[in-house]
């Protein structure tokens, strides 16, 4: 992912405003919903979070408003992801880690990422490597894996993916710390890696997500772009029938490049031909995030006014 932040402290839901007169609260998020799908053609527990299909997960930001002062004055990014991932109550600090400062980006194409990660023992790594398995390409701090992970706890296993090491050695630290036998993350180059972990995984692949991957705007950096025709191969090849792949980006050009990788296997269909309920927009994009929560770099884009373009395929059967 492009963006990673550090954890905070969980902001107080109640907070002490100025006795100001034109200050007044409301809530800066409108309910959106969460749907209930299960994967087609394919009798196991869907890997996303499942919710009842009228459910609605509400999440409601207190703040102040008045003359002298604007909502990016009082929010900041770090205290949304605080709050968004506050049930996981991660530990601030990691010794064994040290200092979490990571460059944003990192160049996927350099001699010490070209060697393939080492398969590990899939018995050591998971309580029961017979579970459906996610896995997240690019996945940053590993929040949003253990917030699925925490929630699907003996129905399937996460694996996170990611080319900073501090990253995957505080995701492990976090994923240890909450007692989570079905989450590992590696430090991997999925590009050069995918293939031979997921072919050697036990169990079935089930969803494989991409999420707000580095844009590497520069036309001569696209070859960079983790989403390239050989890991999209590796995907197919390797994901199960009825298997789901799910994509985003704030990026429009990257959004679109993703698209069009997907688009082009026929074998491959967009979440809403296969079930309606899945709402997209005039452009094909899926007007909500069917994970049931928000990755970071999401959150930091919307808070900025960004769009967010989604889009979920079904491998056929």
């Amino acid at each position: 992912m492009a963006v990673i932040f550090s954890h905070f402290h969980t902001p107080s839901i109640t907070m002490v405003l100025p006795k100001v007169a034109s200050c007044f609260c409301r809530s800066l998020f409108s309910q959106s919903t969460i749907y209930n799908h299960q994967l087609l053609h394919y009798p196991i527990q869907n890997p996303i979070f499942n919710f009842n299909s009228n459910c609605q997960r509400i999440r409601t930001r207190v703040t102040k408003f008045s003359e002298a002062s604007s909502v990016t004055d009082v929010i900041s990014s770090p205290n949304l992801v605080a709050l968004e991932y506050a049930d996981l109550k991660l530990p601030i600090n990691c010794e064994e880690v040290g200092n979490i400062r990571v460059r944003q980006h990192v160049n996927p194409l350099s001699t010490a990422l070209s060697v393939p990660a080492e398969v590990p023992d899939w018995n050591d790594v998971f309580k029961d490597s017979s579970l459906p398995l996610m896995v997240d390409i690019g996945c940053g701090s590993g929040r949003f894996l253990l917030w699925l992970a925490k929630r699907n706890i003996g129905s399937n296993n996460y694996l996170g993916l990611e080319i900073r090491k501090k990253l995957v050695k505080r995701s492990n630290f976090w994923a240890k710390e909450l007692s989570l036998s079905n989450t590992h993350f590696m430090f991997a180059n999925a590009t050069t890696s995918f293939q031979q972990l997921a072919s050697s995984y036990p169990g079935p692949l089930v969803l494989v997500s991409i999420l707000c991957p580095d844009p590497h705007f520069k036309k001569r950096h696209h070859k960079r772009r983790v989403l390239q025709k050989p890991l999209v191969d590796s995907i197919l090849d390797n994901l199960t029938s009825g298997g789901q792949v799910f994509v985003q980006s704030d990026v429009h050009e990257v959004a679109v490049d993703m698209r069009n990788q997907f688009d082009s296997v026929p074998d491959m269909l967009h979440i809403d031909v296969i079930d309606p309920n899945f709402g997209c927009d005039p452009d094909g994009w899926l007007l909500n995030n069917p994970m049931g929560i928000r990755t970071e770099r999401e959150i930091h884009a919307e808070l900025e006014g960004a769009k967010v373009y989604r889009r979920m395929y079904q491998k056929g059967t």
